[in-house]
């Protein structure tokens, strides 16, 4: 079993568990919103496994197609069966994505492709202005594949589409609506739960389960192309 991060490769132990925080074999120490010791990858009863080891962030795992896709909340717990398996996470305003990477993968996928249509991903349809809306907060994640990346604020992310703030987060509010419809878990939440875990859990969703692709960035400026187009035609008298 391997671990990649940002291009550094590391081995794991079957004898030792592997530990993901600020302290640990893969050391994030810059990171203060980051738990001291948070994912945990051991071996056990001829299985690997991922544990969260942390009291307060999920992680949300996927195969490498993005067909299986698991939230792993504090305290969870969940085996590593595909020959590769990304791993989203996010602390404070930052996005991390690891690589986990097995030599005998104890899972093995038969799916066919399905051609899909433009705006259709699996049970979930997107307009072409909800998409677009994903891509502004999951750009920088696309983009940098591999790498830490910090997710934009609504209003960065209203600006990139030309929109206002009420029509962003009109659309925010549907599209998690619309997941959320669909068992996605993370999206609804009291009036304690902060924007940015949101947003988070959106992207983290979105970019694991490739609901958006860096094939569909180019939306964004054609978004933003009407949005300045309409806002140039005058007024009727």
């Amino acid at each position: 079993m391997q671990v990649e991060f940002c291009g550094e490769w590391f081995d794991v132990d079957p004898e030792t568990p592997f530990v993901v925080g600020r302290e640990g074999d893969l050391a994030i120490d810059d990171n203060p919103y980051l738990h001291r010791r948070f994912l945990a990858i051991t071996h056990t009863g001829g299985l690997w496994w991922l544990e969260n080891v942390g009291s307060l962030i999920p992680a949300t795992v996927a195969d490498a197609q993005g067909n299986v896709q698991a939230w792993i909340a504090p305290g969870a717990r969940l085996p590593l069966v595909f020959a590769r398996t990304t791993v989203l996470f996010t602390a404070g305003p930052t996005t991390y994505e690891l690589l986990v990477v097995g030599e005998e993968p104890a899972y093995v996928s038969t799916a066919q492709e399905v051609e899909q249509g433009d705006t259709t991903i699996g049970p979930v349809v997107l307009t072409d202005s909800q998409r677009a809306l994903v891509l502004a907060f999951a750009e920088p994640v696309l983009r940098g594949r591999g790498s830490t990346t910090a997710i934009p604020t609504s209003a960065q992310a209203a600006a990139r589409l030309g929109w206002t703030i009420t029509r962003l987060n009109r659309k925010l509010d549907n599209v998690c609506d619309k997941l959320a419809r669909q068992g996605v878990r993370g999206l609804r939440g009291g009036p304690r739960k902060l924007a940015v875990n949101r947003r988070a859990r959106l992207v983290e969703h979105a970019v694991a389960s490739r609901l958006v692709t860096v094939d569909d960035l180019p939306l964004l400026d054609e978004q933003a192309a009407l949005a300045a187009a309409a806002a140039a035609e005058p007024e009727d008298d």
